[in-house]
């Protein structure tokens, strides 16, 4: 499945038809589906008779293994977390070792034991990495290293959010397309189309990614950005030691822990909120709360121009460590207190010497 925003580059694949180079890197926003991409073009490499438009048949032997998701030449790496459970996979003890967010070298031996072996016909196979960037150092190098020497008949796909955080070496082993933001008439035209309420709102959170606009309709993010926005506009008025504690709480609740709302994305929320004040004590507009106009502007007016962007280069430094705080609640209150000083610095009067 592609999207009508991805158009052009399905005529790409259709044009380098035969020309396919043996490593794609797909980069691009979060929420544009480079997913999906990636998919669509593993099934028509895969097809044993893709139709005019250069889709799969969704027909032959090869389509209904891969839809059965049994395909052997079909190869996924990604990190356990994002893995779909099974019904028979028995549930995790209660305190037991988070599912890792990161590709593993293992995965990546896994992958190269393999490729050794000869494809289902001794045909094309397909390997997709994503995301590319949840590798670390060691999982990098490994795969470097198959790229390098590529095993014959395989296509590897690198899909990324973040390009610029993977290693120079393996960005140049690829050919890089680029999934650049979706036109916006079009994304609200898609969310429309499938009825996603609060579709402007969510679309301009998401910035602008359709699929991401989605994904928080559908897992309750509509809700939870309502709260996130009274709770933040609260300070600096409320507690922010309270705020932190009814935060953690938030994070370890059933239905966030169902719809995978975690402290990293609570964070990138908070990275938008202040970077919609900063650019509106910069003069200008808002990206990701226009709905939230007034509540910003009689924030932003109580901040300035060097509080605000000092705010924003903090959060984001927090951001690099969200994933893995040693202490969520004092992470919070770390970052909570860090906010609302901006506000107090704001509004102290200057001393006079």
């Amino acid at each position: 499945m592609i999207f009508e925003w991805q158009a052009g580059l399905w005529q790409r694949v259709l044009d380098s038809a035969g020309r396919m180079p043996h490593a794609l890197l797909f980069a691009g926003p979060a929420g544009g589906g480079k997913r999906d991409f990636a998919e669509a073009l593993a099934a028509r490499v895969l097809c044993a008779r893709p139709g005019p438009d250069g889709h799969a048949c969704g027909g032959c032997e090869d389509c209904l293994w891969r839809i059965a998701g049994n395909h052997p030449d079909l190869l996924r790496v990604i990190p356990e977390a994002d893995r779909e459970p099974r019904d028979d996979t028995p549930e995790k003890p209660e305190g037991g070792k988070a599912a890792s967010r990161q590709i593993v070298i293992e995965q990546i031996r896994d992958l190269q034991q393999a490729l050794t072996t000869g494809g289902h016909r001794g045909s094309q196979r397909v390997a997709i990495v994503d995301p590319a960037e949840a590798m670390n150092l060691y999982t990098a190098n490994a795969l470097l290293k198959l790229l390098e020497e590529p095993t014959t008949n395989v296509l590897f796909i690198l899909i990324s959010s973040s390009p610029k955080r993977l290693l120079p070496t393996i960005r140049s082993r690829c050919q890089t397309w680029a999934f650049p933001r979706p036109a916006g008439e079009q994304a609200a035209r898609w969310l429309v189309e499938r009825k996603t309420p609060d579709a402007a709102s969510l679309l301009a959170f998401a910035g602008g990614m359709p699929l991401a606009a989605a994904a928080l309709a559908e897992g309750g993010g509509a809700a939870g950005r309502k709260r996130f926005v009274t709770d933040i506009a609260a300070i600096p008025g409320k507690a922010p030691l309270r705020l932190a504690g009814e935060w953690e709480a938030w994070l370890k609740g059933k239905e966030s822990l169902a719809a995978g709302f975690d402290m990293n994305t609570l964070v990138s929320w908070m990275q938008r909120w202040i970077a919609d004040l900063s650019s509106l004590r910069l003069g200008g507009p808002l990206r990701f709360f226009p709905a939230e106009h007034d509540i910003l502007h009689r924030l932003a007016d109580r901040m300035t121009i060097d509080s605000a962007l000092a705010c924003y280069n903090e959060i984001n430094q927090a951001r690099r460590v969200a994933q893995h705080p040693l202490n969520a609640r004092l992470f919070l209150e770390d970052m909570l207190l860090r906010y609302a000083r901006h506000f107090a610095r704001a509004a102290a009067p200057a001393v006079r010497k």
